[in-house]
């Protein structure tokens, strides 16, 4: 690569720059394009062009920035920690927002680095220390995105993008020796828990012992706690119950409903007076369900499936923490297997699992249906990508004869660590002429369903 501290030449380099301006287009805007021509023959070249790397170095220093910030070696954090000033330039630098005039071409040139350091992943074994490294300057480009760390992927009109990042993370963390750094305790230390490495690490569980074993439980138990953590403060903003609307309203005057009182009762106002003569008091209803309701969640699996079924996993297990809530939680591929005694503890669920294999959808049915015995009070989660190879249709049958006792049934879609969703098609629309879409994407969708029925 070309020398980066050589200043004379990016000197000449940048008055290189300044005329190269064609006729109607203007010296920034031909700026602008330099650096954006080298960042496209670095993402997709295998080789680096001189003209256009010297050209950027002047182009850069004439901005005053630093030429490292050319280096895709350097990480976007390591240069912010030399150069504080940067930190606020890159907050928010790509967001969809106004931007002051005449700095396109410095813009240009951070936006290059962000772009570089996140897009151009290279091929070959990758470190531990590597792929850390990465997940800094993906934090860095959400950053600029307008996003928090880790936000870009529920971010609403980012989630193409939120799937080409997470499908970098997960090609670099097969690119590395997993089994090789949690066998080096000094090496796993550097691991920060994400969904692409628990995926990851639940496929190769049944491969790993020892010290690589506990390191890998300790990096899916610290997983499981921070999605707990967050997950947790969504239920819990709910309402401590949801009225029964069956129970009559007691008449007492706590519960006088004022302002339903007096709007019902308007056609009563007399002008004359200027009196509103009431006929009917309305009350608040104010009784809350005291029948426990039931939660079942049935489990698909097989490979696709892990993002779902961790989060959902751990959300089973906060609603178990809720009082008047009866969790039952059941996995299954080829066969089923009942995890309701571990239901409170996700991290042991996870460790029982079993990724891949096929999927045979009415054997879970089976040991699911005998769990109903109010089905008005009941709701069933099933997880699953739906792919059933030959069952579809008993499958969806014992859905059907379920969701027609009453029983509200919610069907939620694979969704990978790489953001791909995958249902079967037949099943998908199936379910929208039922009355109960599939539910993909964020978990929040679910989140909202179950504090809707079960709070």
């Amino acid at each position: 690569m070309t020398d980066m501290t050589t200043e004379p030449t990016a000197q000449s380099a940048g008055t290189a720059a300044r005329s190269a301006g064609t006729a109607g287009q203007s010296a920034d805007e031909t700026r602008r394009q330099v650096l954006y021509w080298r960042l496209m023959s670095r993402l997709f070249g295998t080789d680096e062009q001189p003209a256009l790397e010297n050209a950027s170095l002047g182009i850069v220093g004439d901005l005053d920035l630093p030429l490292t910030l050319l280096d895709p070696a350097v990480s976007v954090d390591n240069l912010v920690q030399r150069f504080p000033d940067l930190a606020a330039e890159f907050d928010g630098l790509m967001a969809d927002k106004e931007h002051e005039a005449g700095d396109e071409v410095r813009r240009a040139a951070l936006v290059s680095k962000l772009l570089l350091n996140v897009f151009a992943t290279g091929s070959g074994n990758v470190s531990a220390a590597q792929l850390e490294s990465w997940k800094q300057d993906a934090a860095w480009f959400e950053r600029g995105m307008g996003c928090e760390p880790g936000g870009l992927r529920h971010s609403q009109g980012n989630e193409e993008l939120a799937k080409v990042l997470a499908g970098l993370e997960g090609d670099l963390i097969k690119r590395m020796h997993l089994r090789e750094v949690l066998a080096d305790p000094a090496l796993a230390a550097q691991l920060t828990p994400s969904m692409s490495l628990i995926e990851q690490l639940l496929r190769d569980k049944s491969n790993l012992s020892g010290v690589a074993l506990a390191n890998a439980k300790s990096l899916i138990r610290r997983y499981v706690d921070e999605v707990a953590e967050v997950l947790r403060t969504q239920v819990e903003k709910t309402s401590s119950g949801v009225i029964d609307r069956s129970v009559p309203p007691k008449r007492v005057f706590r519960n006088l409903d004022i302002e339903r009182t007096i709007w019902k009762n308007l056609t009563n106002w007399n002008a004359e007076d200027q009196r509103l003569y009431v006929d009917r008091l309305y009350y608040k209803q104010t009784a809350h369900r005291t029948t426990p309701a039931r939660l079942i969640v049935v489990v698909d699996q097989s490979g696709s499936m892990t993002d779902s079924m961790v989060n959902c996993t751990i959300l089973a297990s906060i609603f178990a923490g809720l009082p008047k809530v009866d969790v039952h939680l059941i996995a299954y591929d080829t066969r089923a297997i009942d995890l309701t005694p571990w239901v409170h503890d996700p991290f042991e669920v996870l460790m029982r699992t079993n990724l891949g294999g096929g999927n045979n959808g009415p054997v879970a049915m089976a040991m699911a249906r005998p769990k109903i015995s109010d089905p008005r009070n009941t709701v069933m989660v099933w997880i699953s990508d739906f792919y059933e190879f030959g069952a579809s249709q008993p499958l969806y049958e014992g859905i059907e004869a379920v969701y027609r006792s009453g029983v509200k049934f919610i069907p939620v879609g694979s969704v990978n660590s790489s953001g791909v969703q995958s249902v079967d098609p037949w099943f998908r629309k199936k379910f929208k002429d039922l009355g109960t879409p599939v539910i993909s994407g964020h978990i929040h969708k679910l989140v909202f369903e179950l504090k809707n029925f079960l709070t």
